[in-house]
């Protein structure tokens, strides 16, 4: 246990699975009361139990603005609050482009655009009456480069890139800071329905080196503790960037 976020109010979306349920705990562990959400009502329940004290569990989906506000208000009223928003919740819907349909692109562009658009504006208010705070989206390496099968979360996740840096300038005067991260390849569900049609997950992994030099997939809490570290006051003169944490994936 360790106090790198000691007095500091979470929201981490995307909290039932992955990089989600990672930071949630990561942040718990460095002393952080967090508010734990999930469209997955079981999942994010699980998360919360594992946590165990000082923390909420919300089973919101992030698409729906009414949503969101609910539970970044409630949020600030619980711990009167707020000083991190880690919008990860997402959807990797991958497929031929020319065949992709018209829910499937709603889909992406409501999680992973709309999502992170609104749970940064509800929690902008709140920081502002803090005096400060710091908002961390999840983007991708996909954001930076594509790769087959992913053209509509390409597009997604490079819209989350560019949100994050005009964020970063409305409010860097008024202590709030926004920053992405680019994961590469990490070992979550969400890239699974991918490697389905990269001949599946054995084979992934087998030729990983081939694409994300450091040979392996990402670990969740390796892309925690990069959250934890924009979270954290150690971070105060980051704002408007992308953490790239990839394997040098995008190194080539």
């Amino acid at each position: 246990m360790g106090d790198r976020l000691n007095g500091k109010v979470c929201i981490v979306t995307g909290a039932g699975s992955g990089i989600g349920k990672a930071t949630a705990i990561r942040f718990a562990e460095e002393g952080a009361r967090v508010t734990c959400v999930d469209v997955n009502a079981d999942t994010v329940a699980a998360t919360a139990k594992e946590i165990g004290a000082n923390v909420f569990g919300v089973a919101a989906d992030v698409s729906d603005p009414a949503q969101v506000r609910d539970y970044t208000d409630k949020t600030a009223e619980r711990w009167g609050r707020l000083d991190v928003v880690f919008n990860n919740a997402g959807v990797n819907l991958p497929g031929v482009f020319h065949e992709a349909s018209d829910e499937v692109i709603d889909r992406t562009l409501a999680v992973n655009v709309r999502g992170p658009m609104y749970g940064c504006r509800y929690a902008i208010p709140h920081m502002l009456r803090g005096g400060g705070g710091s908002l961390i989206n999840t983007s991708s390496v996909n954001g930076l480069v594509a790769e087959p099968f992913l053209a509509i979360y390409a597009a997604s996740k490079g819209a989350v890139i560019m949100l994050s840096k005009g964020i970063a300038l409305d409010y860097v005067k008024q202590g709030i800071r926004c920053n992405a991260i680019a994961p590469g390849w990490v070992d979550t569900p969400i890239n699974y329905a991918h490697a389905e049609l990269l001949g599946g997950l054995d084979k992934v992994y087998a030729t990983i080196d081939s694409f994300q030099p450091i040979g392996r997939p990402g670990e969740p809490r390796e892309i925690a503790n990069v959250a934890l570290f924009l979270a954290s006051d150690e971070s105060s003169f980051v704002t408007g960037t992308v953490l790239v944490a990839d394997g040098a994936m995008t190194a080539q």
